[in-house]
């Protein structure tokens, strides 16, 4: 196996862990809920990691809140 598929595993390994721990504090629907929004936070991006101005963010961060009526 390459380096960077250990590497692709331990990131695997690292969310699988996240998912658990939110799934355990909040349930599946916040675990599921809070992985599909930052998935949409990531494909949202641009490539120098500015956000498009013009779809706002779905991800709350504690000054404003996205388009999805968060």
């Amino acid at each position: 196996m390459s380096n960077e598929q250990l590497t692709k595993d331990q990131f695997f390994e690292r969310l699988g862990a996240i998912g658990d721990e939110m799934t355990a504090a909040y349930g599946k629907d916040f675990a599921m809920g809070a992985l599909v929004l930052a998935a949409r936070f990531i494909a949202e991006k641009k490539p120098n990691g500015d956000v498009d101005a013009s779809p706002q963010s779905v991800i709350y961060t504690g000054e404003k809140r996205g388009g999805v009526g968060l």
